[in-house]
């Protein structure tokens, strides 16, 4: 009988079913058959020795794809913020929030239900209010960001100042949203944009009642319900 020409670390050695499954498992984490066969050989077959070392050859070679990954798969996005240019390499699933919390490091834009359900995310873009964790960076290239932190660069903006007045918050967390929607509604109102319960539609609305304040402010949840407070400050502002 002529002797087996097949060698130790052919691509069609018979495999046990245990080895199957874990040459599988370690080819979806990047370690090539034929490594894996070098590995029964090297080990003599014992499972936890196969094991063993291909995880560590796996994982070794796992290390250097993501870094290898994120660069051939970057977008280039320059974003305007607060005044200042920012030209950033992202990947492009990247929302807006992401991009100025984790890159930026523009951190008062806070994260809450990252669902656009709560508004704690809300900043400003071309002078309308915009929920930063439904929006791609991306799509914010070339327009006007403004974020809680250049509302009024190193003073106070007035609706900050009135917050503080009427005590207008108390853990503070869906603040930065609250302000950035209380500055972008009133000038909405200026531009003669209705709303729901906005009774004429021709009159302009550049003066509002505070069901008009409650109802544009709507998308922001505070759970502290400071909203009487928040109500008060808008008002104080808009006057």
């Amino acid at each position: 009988m002529e002797p087996s020409s097949q060698s130790p670390d052919s691509p069609d050695k018979e495999l046990s079913g245990d080895e199957e499954a874990l040459m599988k498992e370690l080819e979806r984490a990047g370690l090539p058959r034929r490594e894996f066969l070098k590995l029964v050989s090297c080990t003599g077959g014992s499972l936890l020795g196969i094991q063993l070392l291909a995880t560590k050859n796996a994982l070794a070679q796992a290390s250097t794809a993501p870094a290898a990954g994120a660069a051939a798969g970057g977008l280039s996005v320059e974003l305007q913020v607060n005044g200042v240019s920012h030209a950033l390499n992202l990947d492009p699933r990247t929302v807006l929030l992401d991009a100025l919390r984790e890159t930026l490091g523009l951190t008062g834009t806070k994260k809450g239900c990252d669902h656009g359900q709560c508004g704690a995310c809300t900043v400003i873009v071309d002078g309308k209010r915009v929920l930063s964790c439904l929006t791609l960076a991306a799509q914010a290239e070339g327009k006007v960001i403004r974020t809680v932190e250049g509302l009024a660069g190193d003073e106070l903006h007035p609706m900050q100042e009135a917050f503080i007045k009427h005590d207008s918050f108390q853990c503070g967390y869906c603040t930065p949203g609250q302000l950035c929607s209380a500055v972008a509604l009133l000038e909405e109102a200026k531009r003669g944009e209705a709303s729901f319960v906005t009774k004429d539609l021709t009159a302009g609305t550049t003066s509002l009642s505070d069901d008009e304040i409650r109802e544009r402010m709507s998308g922001n949840i505070c759970r502290c319900a400071a909203y009487p407070q928040i109500v008060a400050a808008i008002r104080e502002v808009q006057n």
